[in-house]
């Protein structure tokens, strides 16, 4: 006789309302006192693009015992605060999964502008009076989001007490009553919840709150970015603001100070590219961060960071395109800018981490490779990468070298400095301006061995392949994945292979296909340039057949992969403007894998 499995927490709860609502600030609440409840949390928002006070917005928040990877396709919770902005998202609600809505609205509503005549018959109807609930705790109907809040955690019985220390942690500085307040909605709510009889079918189990050094930070991308920025010694920042990379500028103009950094808002990217190699030549540790039109305006710069061996950092947010494109939406389309977008044979190295985990890792170990190897760095992230908050436990002690550069020995007189010293490892030693005795020019010119303009043949082919050969060091760069494996070992019917943040949506349709008995592996390919040839091949062999999703129109990460291999792969290209959706991947799969069963027995 079998024995049932226990029911594992996983619940994903959507709020959803317009601009104003409180709408973000309310999933904000919920995610971090359930990160700090010591529950697994990955959260996501979406947002208009438009800048005014009206436009949908949804936060949506799931909350896990065990470690996910990805959203789920279906919600099993929405919340709504505008009917008219939740009714179109009904049917991204599992079956038996909760709708809680607002059951006394101020004026008539017209027929079919209420979402509860748009619920499934499967689905568990909550109807609520949130507006007059906040009116009678706080005198306003302007904390509806923190009785809704509120009623979810009662509905669940999720710890209050959290919940008040993170209202009041998200308040503190502001009057008194704007804490009491909220705190007076929420519990509202919360009392309101714990008095229902619940009858959707989410389970929460307990957990223990999590304590010591290795506390889980709730944080999205962009702020790990930063705080890998601060941790490996960012010394400079040149910034225009651009969505989705905005954020990465606002938080180091307000911690920067504290460590004596200096930020510096420009007119336009083209400055701030310009200003950022300008201070990596004087051996300050500095960066920039943009998205695709940003970095588009930069490529002529970092071309002169290229031939002059500069050190430069730039940070790339990725939104849907091409030009002005869809600001708030995400999308994977920038990778042939960011590794081939430069005049002439301009290799640079790129990065492109997974998760948010990622981003600190690849922010901070991008100035030791741009230091160590005289070469501007991209670090590729997109929207979903940026915004999408995890529940991440850092390093205890900093893992990143401040200092990498290789610098000049002591000199005799009489010798003229060598910039470009032709050496073992093709880095040559670097010496920064004012140090004694190197004087040296440097150009947007090919030049020779001192930094002299010379366009000569042999001058030429040998200062492209030292541009070229310094930067396969970078493959084995220590203390930062560059690639990695995941799933079954040895042979197998269907290897994915993907990059970004779609590789989240990668790892849970390979779970899923393997517990359905599919012999399936996937890798992550972290650095995209140069390409870790030694790595994907061999992994490329143990594949009967190569799945590569990702969210650009044009398959460019598998154009990358053919051309640096030879090998051709299966493409699953998407450009919704959301993250790709496991069970289109889950389908390829199954796909794939039937075909290569068919093959073996033939």
């Amino acid at each position: 006789m079998s024995r049932k499995r226990k029911p594992v927490t996983d619940i994903q709860i959507a709020i959803c309302g317009s601009a104003g609502d409180g709408t973000i600030a309310a999933g904000d609440i919920l995610k971090r006192a359930m990160a700090r409840a010591g529950y697994k949390v990955i959260a996501f928002d979406l947002y208009p693009a438009e800048i005014r006070g009206f436009g949908k917005c949804i936060a949506r928040t799931r909350i896990t015992a065990n470690q996910v990877y990805s959203m789920k396709q279906k919600s099993d919770v929405l919340i709504s605060l505008d009917d008219s902005h939740a009714i179109p998202h009904v049917d991204e609600v599992c079956d038996y999964g909760a709708i809680i809505y607002e059951d006394n609205p101020m004026s008539k509503v017209e027929e079919g502008g209420h979402i509860s005549g748009h619920a499934a018959p499967a689905h568990i109807p909550y109807g609520i009076p949130f507006r007059e609930m906040s009116e009678r705790a706080t005198g306003s109907a302007r904390s509806r989001n923190m009785v809704a809040v509120g009623y979810i955690a009662g509905l669940y019985g999720m710890p209050q007490k959290i919940f008040h220390e993170i209202v009041t942690a998200k308040f503190k500085g502001k009057a008194a009553v704007v804490t009491t307040g909220n705190i007076a909605a929420f519990d509202a709510g919360y009392e309101a919840g714990a008095a229902t009889i619940r009858l959707d079918f989410g389970v929460l189990e307990s957990r223990s709150r999590r304590r010591g050094k290795a506390d889980l930070v709730m944080m999205n991308g962009n702020a790990a970015t930063v705080r890998g920025c601060l941790d490996a010694g960012i010394e400079t920042f040149f910034g225009y603001p651009i969505t989705p990379a905005t954020s990465i500028m606002e938080i180091l103009a307000a911690e920067m100070p504290k460590t004596g950094g200096r930020l510096v808002q420009t007119e336009d990217e083209i400055s701030a590219v310009a200003a950022a190699i300008g201070a990596g030549y004087t051996g300050a540790r500095s960066a920039t961060a943009t998205s695709g039109p940003g970095l588009a305006l930069m490529t002529e710069m970092l071309g002169l960071g290229t031939i002059a061996e500069v050190p430069s950092v730039i940070f790339v947010s990725q939104r849907g395109g091409p030009s002005t494109g869809m600001p708030t939406k995400t999308e994977q389309s920038d990778l042939n800018l960011a590794v081939f977008g430069v005049a002439g044979d301009g290799q640079r190295i790129v990065l492109a981490p997974t998760n948010v985990e990622g981003c600190y890792k690849c922010a901070g170990k991008a100035f030791e490779m741009a230091e160590q190897y005289q070469t501007p760095v991209i670090v590729l992230l997109d929207l979903y990468l940026s915004n999408r908050y995890e529940a991440v436990a850092f390093p205890e002690k900093n893992p990143f070298v401040r200092k990498c550069s290789k610098g000049v020995s002591r000199r005799g007189t009489g010798s003229p400095y060598s910039r470009y010293a032709i050496t073992d490892d093709w880095v040559s030693p670097r010496a920064v301006p004012g140090t004694e005795g190197c004087q040296h020019a440097i150009t947007g010119l090919e030049h020779d061995v001192f930094g002299r303009p010379n366009d000569q043949a042999h001058v030429h082919e040998m200062m492209s392949r030292k541009r070229h050969e310094k930067l396969e060091a970078a493959i084995n760069h220590p203390d930062i994945t560059i690639s990695k494996r995941f799933g079954d070992r040895g042979k197998v019917d269907v290897g994915l292979l993907g990059w970004g943040s779609t590789f989240g949506e990668i790892l849970e349709a390979m779970f899923v296909a393997q517990k359905e008995g599919i012999k399936c592996a996937a890798m992550k390919v972290v650095m995209l340039s140069p390409f870790p040839k030694p790595a994907v091949v061999p992994y490329l062999d143990d594949c009967a057949e190569v799945l590569v999703p990702e969210l650009n129109y044009e398959g460019q990460f598998a154009d990358l992969v053919t051309s640096a291999t030879g090998r051709p792969v299966n493409r699953l290209n998407r450009v919704p403007g959301t993250p790709m959706r496991v069970d289109e991947i889950l389908a390829e799969i199954r796909r794939l894998a039937d075909g290569a069963k068919q093959m073996a027995a033939e």
